[in-house]
C-alpha cells in the first residue's frame, strides 16, 4: 500500500523544492514556481492518490518526489 501524505507533507515538499505560496481561497492553496502553478487542498489529513498524482503532474515533478 502506498504511503499516505497529508496536505502539510505536500506543502513542505513543494516549498523545499522552490515553490512559493501565492494565495488561498477557501480550502485550497495556490503555489507557484516559474510557469508551474499547483493547487493544494489545505487542511487534509490524507490526500487521495489520484490527487497526489495530479499535483505531481501540475508541478512537473517525477514519480520519486514523494517517496520516503
Amino acid at each position: 500500500m502506498p504511503k499516505q501524505y497529508s496536505s502539510n507533507d505536500v506543502i513542505s515538499t513543494l516549498k523545499s523544492i522552490g515553490f512559493e505560496f501565492v494565495s488561498q481561497k477557501g480550502s485550497h492553496m495556490k503555489f507557484r514556481k516559474g510557469k508551474f502553478v499547483v493547487i493544494i487542498p489545505a487542511g487534509r489529513k490524507t490526500i487521495p492518490l489520484g490527487t497526489l498524482r495530479s499535483i505531481k503532474r501540475q508541478a512537473g515533478l517525477g514519480k520519486d518526489v514523494f517517496v520516503r
